[in-house]
Order: C-alpha cells, then structure tokens, then sequence
C-alpha cells in the first residue's frame, strides 16, 4: 500500500462518522497511549520487565500499526501530504548524515516483494 492510498483510507474510515477527526490535542494523547502500548511491548519482549504470567503476547505489528494510524490521522487532519513530507525528511537526512555514519561494504539489501507486515 502506497502511502497516499493510506492517507485516504484513513480518512474515509474516519469521515464515516459525525465526529470526525478529532483536536489535535486529542490525537496526541491517543498517539502518547498507542506509543506506550508499543513501548510496553518492546520493554517486556527486549527489556529488563518480564510480562505478568496471566498477560498475554501483543502483537508487535499491529502495535506499530496503531501508532501508524494515529500518525496518519493527525497529517490527515493538518493537511500534511505524508509522501512529499518523507521525501523531504529523507533529502534532510542524506545532506546531513551522509558522511556521519560508515557506510556498509556490501549493498544494501533490496526490500522484499511483499507490502504485507511480517506477523510479530
């Protein structure tokens, strides 16, 4: 899924209902809730705090997920087109760190075919 095909699915998700999308104020709180869901997450899988045994195993990837979709509602909201903003970001970032970091021997891998989420 492209990432403008995912803005708009948001927003018809989103523009189904009366109330909308909500204060950019309330989307940074229901982001702040989705990141500490996934920090939770990350801390009990890789972290020093092991999960309580009757908790059970989230998935990873609908964690990140969910984040994403907050992310893509608040740009929905604030008129931010996603792609043309990650493209600048990226072009920042490579005038920037270019020589910052030790590039790698060997090439970069390719990204794999599929646009699906591998299951965590």
């Amino acid at each position: 899924m492209e990432i403008h095909e995912m803005q708009a699915e948001v927003d018809r998700w989103i523009s189904q209902f009366e109330e909308g999308y909500w204060h950019p104020l309330s989307q940074l709180a229901r982001l702040t809730e989705e990141v500490g869901e996934l920090a939770r997450e990350i801390n009990h899988r890789f972290g020093e705090k092991p999960k309580k045994p009757e908790e059970a195993e989230a998935n990873l990837a609908l964690e990140i997920a969910d984040v994403l979709f907050i992310l893509v509602a608040l740009a929905n909201s604030q008129g931010i087109d996603l792609e043309r903003a990650f493209r600048e970001m990226m072009e920042k970032y490579r005038a920037r760190d270019s020589e910052r970091w030790t590039p790698r021997s060997t090439p970069t891998p390719e990204p794999p075919e599929s646009s699906e989420p591998t299951p965590q």
